[in-house]
């Protein structure tokens, strides 16, 4: 039955219809009888209209012009009340969790809402205060909610375990999707005012839509990530608070819960707001980049970000390139010591910061980042070690190395040397090898240099452990000798006390 009275919604107007159902605001009317046919028709569909949502909907939402009409079949005059009577009834919010549950209603909804979609896109009006007014408080009601515990149970876990996961979706996607449509529409339209826009779009608005953000679905955090780009674009006001609220939400992921589903748009917006940031960089743009992007390296679940986190970093280094020393020994700081998997990925954010770092700023870091890379070319875990001697395949770093050699060779020759007689694995010890004919290349004497002080430091090294295995040896060799006797325990005498009497267990 539903469906029988949907059909008679009207629906905009098609050439064969011209003639037929003519409207008021029609200018082909060439008689008074036609006009009054066509009067006559649409009065009639107004009052089919106006009973089929009274039916649906409250009394007090369907009051006044009737919502369920289109914006073609009103006059220009009506067309903003026509506005909040359809804004109206999409406040009116549904439970999707029962797909069979207000169906006819949840349809009526959306067909207002791609109306009000199709009436905005349209650009042939001006967003009046009132309007604006209304729009943002539909938004509020329909998107800002807070999500229920068990979407969020497993928004922690470490890195790369929720990989092949399937994500959630929210049921009432189908009408969220059309809100956000409208959202963005809004937001971008050049008939909205700014000015009296941003006392609406205000703080609270601001920081209830980045709440969302941590939405299971992966639509709705891409829609997000559209509209906050948009949102900062517009109003100039607003950029630094949103900058700051960004901030609070990487510090409380980060030093508090570590759980968060939208890091990564987050991040994707900020990439393409720091590559807008002029120059000089302003000192709070360099401490975001400090106390905000750095130490997100340090959760488990860094992967899931880690590219747009990457590219937010390289973008800070092109603006300015003395940042990159601060970014390295930031990176240093957060290094992996228990995870090989995020290990390679530091390897590989490391790379790309060396592509764009000069020789001062090389300098200023090269000795505790190669005692670092060190450690990663001795490392067990085979692909660890690899990913570390293929940093030689970069020729910027080659340079690099081969301007600062003296300090550098002798901080990585003893790893090289170590890997070529000890590591398990053979791939490893094949590029270990060819890395130690590029140094030796280099510079020849430095290299036999290193490998001899390597050399003798192996022999103090193997000397001491033979000095330490033999005091071990005549420790255990006196300590057989020592007779035990039953269970008695014997107590050693404690200086200017008596002994104290065995005791029998």
């Amino acid at each position: 039955m539903w469906k029988q009275f949907l059909s008679k919604l009207p629906r905009k107007a098609s050439k064969s219809d011209a003639g037929s159902d003519s409207s008021p605001c029609n200018p082909c009317e060439n008689s008074s009888s036609s006009g009054a046919g066509g009067n006559t028709a649409l009065s009639n569909r107004a009052a089919a209209v106006k009973r089929m949502s009274s039916a649906i909907f409250p009394s007090s939402i369907v009051a006044g012009i009737e919502p369920l009409l289109s914006f073609m079949d009103v006059p220009s005059t009506e067309k903003q009340n026509l506005f909040f009577s359809k804004v109206d009834v999409c406040c009116v919010v549904f439970d999707f969790s029962d797909p069979n549950k207000n169906s006819a209603e949840k349809d009526l909804k959306r067909q207002a809402l791609i109306d009000l979609v199709d009436y905005v896109n349209a650009g042939t009006m001006k967003f009046t205060e009132p309007m604006i007014i209304a729009s943002c408080r539909m938004f509020a009601i329909n998107l800002f909610r807070v999500f229920p515990p068990k979407c969020r149970s497993n928004s922690s876990s470490g890195v790369g375990e929720n990989d092949e996961d399937e994500p959630m979706f929210d049921p009432a996607w189908s009408h969220l999707q059309i809100v956000y449509d409208l959202l963005l529409k809004f937001v971008s339209s050049t008939s909205l005012d700014s000015k009296i826009a941003k006392k609406y779009v205000d703080h609270t608005f601001i920081l209830s839509l980045l709440e969302l953000f941590d939405s299971e679905d992966p639509r709705e955090r891409d829609c997000l990530k559209t509209v906050l780009h948009r949102i900062y674009g517009k109003f100039m006001t607003h950029r630094a608070f949103i900058r700051k609220a960004v901030s609070n939400i990487f510090y409380r992921f980060v030093f508090e819960t570590e759980r968060h589903n939208g890091i990564a748009e987050l991040l994707e917006v900020f990439g393409s707001v720091i590559s807008g940031f002029a120059l000089p960089l302003k000192e709070e743009h360099k401490v975001f980049l400090w106390k905000a992007l750095i130490p997100l390296h340090k959760p488990k679940m860094v992967g899931v970000y880690l590219q747009q986190l990457t590219y937010c970093i390289t973008q800070f280094i092109e603006k300015e390139p003395k940042l990159a020393s601060n970014v390295i020994m930031g990176l240093l700081k957060y290094w992996p010591v228990t995870s090989s998997q995020k290990e390679l990925m530091f390897l590989g954010e490391l790379e790309e910061v060396l592509e764009a770092i000069n020789m001062a700023e090389f300098q200023k870091c090269m000795v505790p980042l190669f005692r670092r890379i060190g450690y990663c070319l001795n490392s067990s875990h085979f692909q660890v070690a690899e990913r570390a001697l293929f940093l030689w395949n970069n020729d910027h770093l080659i340079n690099l190395i081969a301007e600062n050699r003296q300090v550098i060779l002798p901080l990585i020759i003893p790893a090289l040397e170590r890997n070529a007689r000890h590591h398990w694995n053979r791939a490893v010890l094949n590029v270990t090898l060819n890395v130690r004919k590029m140094f030796s290349e280099m510079d020849e004497e430095l290299f036999a240099t290193c490998q001899s002080k390597f050399e003798e430091e192996e022999e103090n090294r193997m000397a001491s452990e033979e000095k330490r295995r033999k005091t071990w040896e005549r420790l255990e060799h006196a300590a057989s000798f020592q007779q035990v006797t039953g269970n008695t325990a014997h107590l050693a005498p404690i200086v200017a006390v008596p002994p104290l009497a065995a005791t029998p267990a």
